[in-house]
């Protein structure tokens, strides 16, 4: 009886090991383009810089951008920008996108 316990265990640990290896990593990148100041980011991933004021952040990915107000996107959030959405900022210095 605690051979095959042990076994349905094993055998539990290997599919679970299975699903893991099978599973692509983690990298992941927003669909669609991402504009800072009329800069265009092909499927963003990451943090982008806000150059010059005033600035703009077009959002036509599917995934929601934030506004950071501190550069290497640091500092609090300024502003979440929805896929479809625009957000003028003259004190926003990155914007992360995932």
């Amino acid at each position: 009886m605690m051979r095959r316990r042990m076994a349905v265990t094993l055998g539990a640990l290997a599919a679970a090991a299975s699903l893991v290896i099978a599973v692509p990593g983690s990298a992941y990148a927003a669909e669609g383009v991402l504009i800072v100041n009329g800069q265009e980011h092909k499927d963003p991933s990451g943090c982008y810089p806000i150059d010059w004021f005033p600035s703009s952040v077009t959002n036509h990915t599917d995934a929601i951008a934030e506004v950071h107000s501190g550069p290497g996107c640091t500092g609090q959030v300024e502003w979440l920008v929805y896929p479809g959405e625009t957000y003028h900022t003259e004190t926003a210095q990155s914007v992360f996108i995932l």
